[in-house]
């Protein structure tokens, strides 16, 4: 019977979100909002039992992938080339702004959570990665979008999701799980330089020639046409395999399947507008498009994309669910009540105040940047994947308690702000367009 009740709240749920979608968008209400409220009174209904330490393993697997999921999707709408200044402030936020948070939200978990240095460093590598899975609302609209905000906010999730992987390496280290080698040299050689260079390496060369595989077979044999599905998962699965089978960051790996494939639509078409490639390849039936010399990249990467996308949101509802069944189940920590606002308000400000030093980023987005600093799927995954490499009990059972909560309060407080303050900001740049002469 219980069976029976799920299928009828899922499909109900999705139902309505189909139909009340383009409402929410107008509303303070973010869709991952409904999602955690819908699985928290499921879990207080009874209708649902999930354990985060009985089910790590489970569950671990499940924010994996949708987390891969969303990071290929990342790397597809990012079109601008690597050189592009655009691409600093992404850098920036991924790279110094990740560390800098790393840093102070460890040194509040040892003078005032009462934390180990390791459990500490684990906690703030597991609460820093700003998530490509949630902060789809502050993230560029298609592939063409190049706003500052947006662009800068998307590189970041994308970026970052691995760069928090060394943290977390390094606090499983220092908490005896992990061999970081005397002097830390195993873990600066491994962990952060080979892991990071192999995962991005692996990632845009796999995207690279399989992008050109399919174009080539598609414009001169008019072969592997269709099956773009098969296509997207494919290359995440293949980029992110082969990118842990060189003991490389499978996230940094399809992150960069993702730009790659997108590089090759931008080599062939350019800076034709948007509009006007996507136009002409509507023009066409499916097969002339897919396999028209022009067109077929741009075609090619469109569907993909699309794919992809909707994927996405069929994760994002899966996962969301299970944290509201989880927080139904375990209740947070009260020190929640003060680190989440502590992390929101002051860690997150600081660290991309320091990072924007002499950016080119506007007073108006460095506030944006620093407040849309959303938590979420990805600091779920790095939670069960430090508890399934043999986080103690009581120390696991803590992290459990403070990053449910920090995650659910950043859905609330992110996901009610994100319209209105994403509508100012855009009336904004509506303005100051129209003043230019």
């Amino acid at each position: 019977m219980q069976a029976i009740v799920w299928y009828l709240i899922i499909g109900l749920l999705l139902v309505a979100m189909a139909l009340g979608g383009s409402v929410l968008k107008r509303l303070p209400l973010s869709t991952s909002l409904l999602y955690l409220v819908v699985g928290f009174g499921v879990g207080r209904l009874g209708m649902g039992h999930l354990q985060p330490l009985e089910h790590a393993a489970l569950l671990e697997r499940l924010t994996e992938v949708a987390v891969i999921v969303s990071l290929f999707s990342t790397g597809l709408k990012l079109r601008l080339p690597l050189k592009d200044r655009q691409w600093r402030v992404a850098l920036r936020l991924a790279v110094t702004a990740m560390v800098l948070s790393v840093a102070m939200v460890a040194l509040v978990g040892v003078a005032a959570l009462g934390l180990s240095l390791g459990a500490a460093v684990l906690l703030g590598a597991i609460l820093s990665p700003t998530d490509p899975v949630l902060a789809s609302d502050v993230q560029v609209s298609h592939a063409h979008d190049q706003d500052r905000l947006r662009f800068g906010l998307t590189g970041e999730a994308g970026l970052n999701d691995g760069s928090a992987f060394p943290f977390v390496m390094l606090g499983l280290g220092l908490l005896g799980l992990h061999e970081v080698g005397a002097g830390f040299w195993r873990w600066v050689a491994l962990d952060v330089l080979w892991a990071t260079a192999a995962g991005l390496g692996v990632g845009a060369l796999l995207g690279d020639q399989v992008g050109r595989l399919v174009l080539y077979l598609r414009k001169q044999h008019r072969e592997a046409v269709g099956l773009d599905e098969l296509l997207a998962l494919g290359l995440i699965a293949l980029s992110y395999g082969a990118a842990l089978l060189v003991k490389g960051y499978g996230f940094l790996a399809v992150f960069a399947a993702g730009l790659a494939l997108r590089r090759i639509e931008r080599q062939h078409t350019g800076e034709r507008p948007a509009e006007e490639v996507e136009e002409a390849a509507r023009g066409k039936d499916r097969l002339e498009a897919a396999t028209h010399p022009e067109h077929a990249p741009a075609y090619m990467a469109n569907a993909v994309l699309g794919f992809n996308e909707a994927l996405e949101r069929i994760a994002e509802v899966a996962t969301v669910v299970l944290l509201g069944l989880l927080l139904a189940s375990r209740p947070p920590a009260p020190e929640v009540l003060w680190l989440a606002p502590v992390l929101f308000l002051v860690l997150r400000p600081l660290s991309v105040v320091v990072s924007l030093v002499g950016s080119t980023a506007n007073p108006h987005q460095r506030v944006l940047m620093a407040w849309f600093g959303v938590r979420g799927i990805g600091s779920l995954y790095y939670l069960f994947y430090a508890i399934e490499h043999g986080v103690e009990h009581a120390l696991a059972d803590r992290l459990v308690s403070l990053v449910l909560g920090v995650v659910a309060v950043s859905i609330v407080v992110h996901g009610i702000s994100v319209t209105p303050l994403m509508t100012r900001y855009e009336r904004r740049g509506e303005r100051r367009r129209e003043a230019v002469p």
